[in-house]
C-alpha cells in the first residue's frame, strides 16, 4: 500500500545514493536497478558546484525519455496538423558524452538521447551526430552554425533557450539575414525546457517574426521526462503519468523535514508550490529532485515549474521564488521595450543604519532607456506579484527598493565558461538566499575588467 511504501522506503537525497551510483558507474550490476546501467546523465548543477550523475537504465531511456519525446511529437501534431517534422530536419542543442573508466558513458541527458535516437528519426536530424556530441561547446556551436546555415529545410529546433539564443545570433551573423525566416522558410516550431521561457520570448519573436511560429515547453530533466505542453493556447504542461515515474509531492512546510509529510496525485491542489519527489524505472527511490512545481489544473494534471527548493530568496521573510522574478521581469520588459539575456539576484543583508534589499545582476540583450526607471518598475511589479515582498517593502520598513546592476554583454557566458558550465543543460542560477553567486560574478568581472 501507499502507507507501507512511505513507511518502508526513506526519502533520498543525492548524497544518500551517491555511493551506490558510483558503484553502478564502475560497471557493477544489480545495485539500484537490475542489470548493468550504461548511461548516466549529468545534472545541470545550478544548486551545487559538484556534478551529479543520475542512472539512465535501458527501461528509463526507452520508456521514459524516448517515450516522452514521442508524447511531445504527438501533442505537436495534435495542435499543428500541418506539421512537417518528418519531412524536413530537426536541430537539437545537446551536450556531450564522455567515457568513464571504460565501463559507462556520462553526460547531459540530451546527449544520451541523441546517442540513442530511434532509427526512424535519424534521417531527419541535423547536424551530423559527431558534431552534435562534440565536447568543446564553443567549437561545436560554430560548427553547428556553419552546417545548419546551409540547411533550408530546417523545420524544428529544440534546446535550452540560453544557448539557442547564442546559436541563432551566430547563424544570422553568418548569413547576413535579418531574421531566421529568411534562412529557414519552413521553420515551424521551437521546443524548449530547462529554464523559464518567459524572459526569452521577446528575443525569439525577433528571431522568428511569425505569429504562426509555435513554442512548446517540455520538462525533460536528467532524472526523467516528466511533462510536455499539450495545449499551445494555454500555459502549463501535461504531467506524463505512464512514463515509468511514480510521483509524490512535498508541501513547502515539509521541504526541510527529515521525515516529511508527502501527498500523492489525488491530494494535490492548484496554486500551491510543491517539491517533487520521484521514484523511477532507473533506481531513483523517493528521490528529491530539487524542482518545485504548481498544478494549474488537476483534470487533466497540468503543471508549471516554479523554481528550485534551493533557489529562492527569503532573507527577510519575503519568500520570493523564480516564477515571481521571471514574471516581474517579463512585465517590466514589455512596459519598457527592454530585453533580458540573463539575470541572477541575491539579498543584501542588514547593516548598521541600513535596511536590506535585493541586488539584481542583469545582462540586457536590449537595454532600457533608463535603468533606474526599469528598476522602479521591476520592484513595483514584484510587489504586485508577491504579497510577502510587498509587505516587507511597505514604507521601506524592512526592505529598500531593489538594486539593479546592468552587466556588459557576454558576462554570464564568460562566468559560466570559467566555471566549466558552458553549454548543454547548464543554467545560470537565478536566485540564491546567500551571496555566493552574486559575489563570485562581481569578483570575476572585476578581475577580467
Amino acid at each position: 500500500t501507499v502507507e507501507q511504501w512511505r513507511r518502508r522506503v526513506p526519502v533520498q537525497e543525492y548524497e544518500s545514493l551517491k555511493r551506490d551510483i558510483e558503484r553502478m558507474m564502475r560497471g557493477e550490476r544489480n545495485v539500484l536497478w537490475r542489470g548493468r546501467v550504461k548511461y548516466f546523465s549529468k545534472s545541470s548543477g545550478t544548486t551545487s558546484d559538484r556534478s551529479k550523475y543520475l542512472p539512465v537504465s535501458d527501461e528509463n531511456l526507452r520508456r521514459c525519455h524516448i517515450r516522452g519525446t514521442w508524447d511531445t511529437m504527438s501533442f505537436f501534431y495534435d495542435q499543428v496538423p500541418h506539421a512537417k517534422q518528418f519531412e524536413g530536419k530537426s536541430l537539437l542543442m545537446g551536450g556531450a558524452l564522455e567515457n568513464y573508466g571504460g565501463k559507462t558513458l556520462r553526460g547531459d541527458i540530451s546527449a544520451v538521447m541523441i546517442d540513442n535516437m530511434p532509427q526512424v528519426a535519424r534521417p531527419f536530424f541535423t547536424p551530423d551526430f559527431q558534431t552534435a556530441l562534440m565536447v568543446d561547446f564553443e567549437a561545436k556551436l560554430e560548427r553547428m552554425a556553419q552546417i545548419v546555415s546551409r540547411e533550408p529545410d530546417l523545420t524544428m529546433v529544440g534546446g535550452v533557450p540560453t544557448w539557442t539564443v547564442v546559436l541563432f545570433r551566430r547563424i544570422l551573423e553568418i548569413t547576413g539575414a535579418d531574421h531566421l525566416r529568411e534562412v529557414f522558410p519552413n521553420l515551424q516550431g521551437y521546443i524548449h525546457g530547462g529554464v523559464s521561457f518567459t524572459p526569452y520570448r521577446k528575443q525569439f519573436e525577433r528571431f522568428v517574426p511569425d505569429p504562426d511560429f509555435v513554442y512548446q515547453e517540455i520538462y525533460n530533466a536528467s532524472e526523467g521526462f516528466f511533462a510536455a505542453q499539450a495545449n499551445f493556447g494555454e500555459d502549463g504542461m501535461r504531467l506524463l503519468l505512464n512514463n515509468g515515474v511514480y510521483y509524490e509531492f512535498l508541501p513547502s512546510d515539509q521541504w526541510e523535514e527529515n521525515f516529511p509529510r508527502v501527498l500523492d496525485l489525488s491530494e494535490v491542489q492548484t496554486g500551491v508550490d510543491y517539491a517533487l519527489l520521484i521514484t523511477t524505472n532507473s533506481g531513483l527511490w523517493r528521490y528529491r529532485i530539487g524542482d518545485t512545481i504548481q498544478f494549474l489544473r488537476t483534470d487533466p494534471h497540468t503543471i508549471k515549474v516554479t523554481g528550485r527548493t534551493k533557489q529562492f530568496v527569503n532573507a527577510f521573510g519575503e519568500e520570493v521564488m523564480v516564477d515571481n522574478t521571471d514574471r516581474a521581469l517579463a512585465q517590466t520588459c514589455r512596459a519598457t521595450g527592454a530585453e533580458v539575456a540573463d539575470y541572477t539576484l541575491a539579498p543584501v543583508y542588514f547593516t548598521e543604519g541600513k535596511r536590506g534589499k535585493h541586488e539584481w545582476l542583469v545582462e540586457f540583450a536590449q537595454a532600457p532607456a533608463s535603468t533606474d526607471r526599469f528598476a522602479d518598475l521591476l520592484d513595483e511589479n514584484l510587489r504586485t506579484i508577491n504579497s510577502d515582498y510587498a509587505a516587507k517593502r511597505h514604507a521601506d520598513l524592512a526592505l529598500e527598493r531593489l538594486q539593479l546592476r546592468a552587466l556588459p554583454p557576454g558576462s554570464f557566458n564568460a562566468w559560466m565558461k570559467r566555471r566549466g558550465k558552458l553549454g548543454g543543460q547548464h543554467k545560470v542560477p537565478r536566485l540564491s538566499n546567500d551571496r555566493r553567486y552574486v559575489d563570485d560574478i562581481l569578483g570575476f568581472l572585476e578581475q577580467t575588467t
